[in-house]
């Protein structure tokens, strides 16, 4: 009779890591740097055995496994491996490793998809695509450079103090070198905030996805993995007829959660107004390796280096970035819960039978094997760990680029 072990996981366990290499099967990761799968798993206690859920999360912050532990959920999802490098030691004085040893004794298991998920079709990288061939409302809005505002009202204080004094206030011995002025200024900021990727937020977007004719094409293309044909990373979007820079940026904000803002590059002499985009390269997160030599109007990843940028924008391209993780979160609410679901609930009732008939169960094993439950949800807590702080009362509100 089975009894209590130390050397297994749970059945949901085992789902879910089916359920996930089927989806995004691991000879798809780039092998040269990624480490994907399941990276801890943890034991399984029947007695004390945890919900039949999933938590996705881009980051497994310690505000993550928090979260994961109140949810009592079995597996964190967490697209970034927390663990690339092997270890010499596991203490709780490191952040990363903290979180790992309370998840294993909670009895919460961790995989990781990572650039598995960035070369499948369907995956990130098309994800991405579908945004920026996306279609608005028509007319889709124009979108300007803020213009300097004239005559307006000052709406910065200042107040300028010195706080020298002469030397006629006080002895010859004590007199000191002077000071610089100490200047006070009153500033209005906005809380930091991040793109919305809760699914009811998500929702709510009137952004129709890859509707505008275009055709793609996949970068560094990644062969030999059966049932996964045109997989790879990046990809070159082509546009039957050429877009406003514009509308590219409203799509991408509608797209990726409504961010307050992201960072845009253009070439020095040119109004963001007056720019046509034909071809666009995309890369989801640090997009240099994939984009590097891409002949593209534009260049759409989660974050480039300055001098990255600066050398694409001084060859004639564009560029915009939206923070390495806002590039990725997205996906999670908009695309990978519904299909982890979908997959989930048919390799649960495949390995509930599986192990039912296996053995002779204890009436814990049994109760784990009856639930038929299955819940995905994205984590509340995963940020970017950059938000946008915004000068709310300012002189001037932006600055034409050129």
């Amino acid at each position: 009779m089975s009894t209590y072990t130390t050397d297994k996981a749970s059945p949901f366990t085992r789902a879910v890591v089916s359920s996930m290499r089927k989806l995004y099967p691991e000879a798809l990761a780039d092998q040269s740097f990624d480490n994907t799968g399941l990276l801890l798993e943890a034991p399984f206690d029947p007695i004390r055995r945890q919900m039949n859920s999933v938590l996705l999360t881009i980051d497994l912050t310690k505000a993550v496994a928090d979260e994961a532990i109140e949810r009592k959920d079995c597996v964190v999802v967490a697209y970034h491996p927390i663990i690339f490098r092997g270890f010499k030691s596991l203490t709780l004085s490191d952040c990363q490793q903290q979180s790992i040893l309370r998840l294993a004794l909670e009895g919460i298991s961790v995989y990781s998809p990572h650039t598995a998920v960035d070369a499948a079709p369907g995956g990130l990288a098309d994800w991405l695509a579908d945004i920026v061939t996306g279609h608005l409302p028509s007319p889709e809005p124009a979108t300007y450079t803020a213009q300097p505002q004239k005559n307006s009202p000052e709406t910065i204080e200042e107040d300028v103090k010195s706080e020298t004094n002469t030397a006629a206030d006080q002895p010859v011995e004590a007199t000191k070198k002077p000071q610089r002025p100490r200047m006070s200024m009153q500033r209005t900021y906005s809380k930091p905030t991040y793109p919305s990727h809760r699914p009811v937020d998500a929702g709510k977007t009137d952004l129709n996805p890859s509707s505008v004719d275009h055709t793609r094409a996949v970068i560094n293309p990644v062969t030999g993995v059966e049932g996964f044909e045109g997989a790879g990373f990046g990809r070159l979007v082509t546009f039957d007829e050429s877009q406003p820079l514009t509308h590219l940026v409203e799509r991408i904000a509608h797209g990726v959660g409504s961010p307050k803002g992201f960072p845009l590059a253009i070439p020095q002499g040119k109004q963001v107004e007056d720019i046509q985009i034909r071809t666009v390269g995309v890369s989801a997160g640090s997009g240099h390796s994939v984009l590097k030599g891409v002949e593209a109007d534009l260049l759409f990843t989660g974050e480039l280096s300055h001098h990255e940028a600066l050398a694409a924008t001084e060859k004639g391209q564009c560029v915009i970035t939206l923070f390495h993780s806002n590039s990725e979160r997205g996906f999670l609410s908009s695309v990978l819960k519904e299909k982890l679901t979908e997959v989930l609930k048919e390799e649960w009732e495949r390995i509930r039978k599986e192990v039912a008939e296996a053995e002779e169960l204890t009436p814990e094993w049994e109760d784990a094997v009856k639930d038929e439950d299955v819940l995905v949800e994205c984590s509340e807590q995963d940020r970017d760990p950059f938000g946008v702080v915004i000068l709310q009362s300012s002189k001037q509100e932006g600055k034409p680029l050129s």
